[in-house]
């Protein structure tokens, strides 16, 4: 895949589509690298007359690493947090959505869609906010506006993700994996024991484990302070997508997200976790598909 130097990292990426087409940027969340989005809903929202750019994070998967950082004390954190004390992180949120902003700016795109699933919702929404001339319209996924009084994951769910694999070896990566998944899964769209350790495989097989690296990106979803205010100043169409069955962000997030953007849409789908099971696929090919032609409708009016 190839990958561009922004905002003083390298960023791997891939682009799905024809690039004259309307850019749809889908920012992946925690611990998870570009191939996390299914090929299947890249690919189909290609086929709507859409370029599809989806790329990895720092410190996930291709993209840059930043070791020179270190590792934050992540229980010292949920200590200060559940006490109400101030936290910092070795970055910000901000510094990974001007990331995102430096790979548009790289690839000489002026304006794109901006779509973020989890912790990448949180960074979409602060592209929308900090870069307002380079987002058409907000797509926010299984996301939440910062407040966790409103957000609170189940305590298993949360459990799972903060959870390491047995050793760094391959097996027990794959295992952990797996066993993340099936808790924060969707129930109302199960996925087959084959399909998911084939997801599981690709994601461990695509780039080297980096413990230190996830505790870094949870560190900056931990330090962010709430967006709602500032997601009251957006002026762009935004399309909130939340599962009504999520463990890890309930849906009580994408609600209190929905709420603070004037002219927001909310879709709530019963049934949806907190992953992207091929059976959810058409979904949301359909809803976002959907809202980014009636956006680009819009524009061309």
């Amino acid at each position: 895949m190839p990958r561009v130097h922004a905002n003083g990292i390298d960023i791997e990426y891939e682009s799905i589509g024809s690039a004259g087409d309307p850019v749809v940027l889908l920012i992946m969340g925690f611990a998870s690298a570009l191939t996390t989005w299914p090929d299947s809903f890249c690919n189909g929202l290609a086929e709507k007359g859409f370029r599809v750019i989806r790329f990895d994070n720092r410190d996930i998967g291709r993209s840059t690493h930043l070791a020179r950082l270190g590792a934050p004390n992540l229980s010292a954190m949920i200590a200060k947090l559940e006490s109400g004390a101030p936290v910092a992180a070795p970055y910000a949120l901000e510094d990974m959505a001007a990331d995102a902003v430096g790979l548009l700016t790289a690839l000489g795109i002026d304006r794109a869609h901006i779509a973020g699933a989890s912790m990448g919702g949180m960074i979409a929404q602060l592209v929308a906010i900090d870069h307002p001339a380079k987002a058409k319209s907000l797509i926010s996924m299984m996301s939440h506006a910062g407040r966790l009084d409103v957000a609170q994951p189940k305590p298993e769910a949360f459990a799972a993700i903060m959870s390491p694999p047995a050793s760094p070896s391959r097996e027990d990566r794959i295992a952990r994996g797996i066993a993340v998944w099936r808790v924060i899964g969707s129930p109302g769209f199960p996925t087959s024991d084959a399909e998911l350790r084939a997801k599981v495989e690709r994601g461990v097989d695509y780039a080297p484990y980096d413990p230190a690296g996830l505790a870094r990106q949870i560190a900056a979803a931990m330090a962010a302070p709430p967006r709602n205010d500032r997601l009251r100043t957006l002026k762009i169409p935004a399309l909130i997508i939340h599962g009504a069955d999520d463990p890890l962000i309930p849906v009580s997030g994408g609600e209190d997200t929905a709420q603070s953007i004037s002219g927001a849409e909310l879709l709530v789908v019963p049934g949806a976790g907190h992953d992207f099971p091929e059976p959810l696929v058409p979904v949301y090919l359909e809803a976002i598909g959907d809202f980014v032609a009636k956006v680009e409708a819009r524009e061309h009016a």
